[in-house]
């Protein structure tokens, strides 16, 4: 899993240089026209897909959404027309429900488009239209460079689609050029990250909070420390969290906000709020503010939300694998869990 955190910068640079021209062209073959986009995935792919589904709408105006591979299979009727493009994420092209929903998909006449690690897979054969993620093979049980590159491509995705409506991409793709100079940023935190982990690890429950774009993160940072730590690790929206569940802190517990912004007003109240009635530990993962007393704050600074998205990503990754650490856990075959690589 270290070894794969740290091929991040590495991927993501060639992934900008395998896809996008020097006159800013976006090297996707995909179908114009397209006014709806659904995703569909699971696990971590689910996480990029969720953060892809808002990131559509932010930039490119087209309405996205994402639901889990899982539920799409119990749904009695698929939305389906001429403008509506269907996106299967999976790091395999293997995972066995994401490849029944795309079958399901298919049976409806849609349009069909997927983003896999692994060329000619099953996912890749099915579908009208192929992205390759080229992370190389993923060992460990935990998605990292995997991750990272799905939601690369699908940024390069909803900028395509931005350009087809005549969106000025250009201060997008100058920020993705640099993404590897800050990813390197990241890994340099390693020592403050060490520290918080060490200090997270002698708590059994963690909340993890967000608002808006930013929630994807906190639900993949959620998933990363579960699967490797076995804590108990809890994700929510912070304005939903203030609605009865915060009554989770009054159990001892660690509190994360993440942001790939600056804090807005109503943050700033609620975690005052959170501090005044509840006193957890806080950690901000992301832009730090004076007016909330955090005992931690983590952060690359950079002036681009979409990098600073990545950033966080990242530094969640390494986070959840020192914790992993100080609890002595196999980060690479967690109990009970398995990977299909083939």
């Amino acid at each position: 899993m270290e070894m794969e955190i740290f091929e991040q910068a590495d991927i993501l640079k060639h992934l900008f240089e395998t896809y996008v021209r020097d006159d800013g062209e976006i090297e996707f073959d995909v179908p114009r026209g397209i006014e709806h986009v659904v995703f569909v995935a699971s696990g971590s792919s689910y996480n990029s897909a969720r953060y892809a589904a808002e990131l559509f709408g932010d930039i490119a105006n087209i309405e996205a959404r994402a639901i889990y591979s899982s539920e799409f299979l119990l749904k009695s009727a698929v939305p389906h027309s001429n403008d509506t493009l269907y996106v299967f994420i999976t790091q395999s092209g293997e995972t066995s429900d994401t490849n029944k929903a795309l079958n399901r998909a298919k049976e409806f006449g849609v349009t069909t488009l997927c983003i896999t690690n692994k060329k000619d897979s099953t996912i890749w054969q099915a579908s009208d239209y192929k992205i390759n993620c080229h992370a190389g093979t993923e060992l460990s049980i935990a998605a990292t460079k995997s991750l990272t590159a799905q939601m690369f491509c699908l940024a390069l995705l909803v900028l395509k689609y931005a350009s087809f409506k005549n969106v000025d991409i250009t201060h997008y793709l100058e920020h993705l050029r640099h993404i590897d100079k800050f990813i390197n940023e990241c890994y340099e935190k390693l020592s403050e990250i060490k520290k918080l982990a060490k200090y997270i690890s002698k708590f059994k429950n963690i909340v993890i909070t967000a608002d808006g774009i930013s929630y994807s993160l906190a639900r993949e940072a959620c998933l990363k420390i579960k699967e490797t730590s076995y804590l108990s690790v809890s994700s929510a929206i912070l304005g939903e969290f203030m609605h009865g569940h915060v009554a989770v802190l009054n159990n001892k517990s660690f509190f994360i906000y993440i942001t790939n912004e600056d804090l807005n007003y109503t943050a700033i109240k609620n975690l005052n709020k959170i501090k005044d009635e509840y006193n957890p530990p806080i950690c901000i993962l992301g832009n730090p503010n004076d007016k909330i007393k955090s005992k931690f704050n983590i952060n690359v600074e950079c002036e681009s939300s979409v990098i600073k998205t990545f950033c966080i990503v990242v530094i969640a990754q390494m986070l959840a694998l020192e914790i992993a650490k100080c609890l002595h856990r196999n980060v690479d075959k967690p109990h009970g869990l398995n990977k299909v690589v083939k």
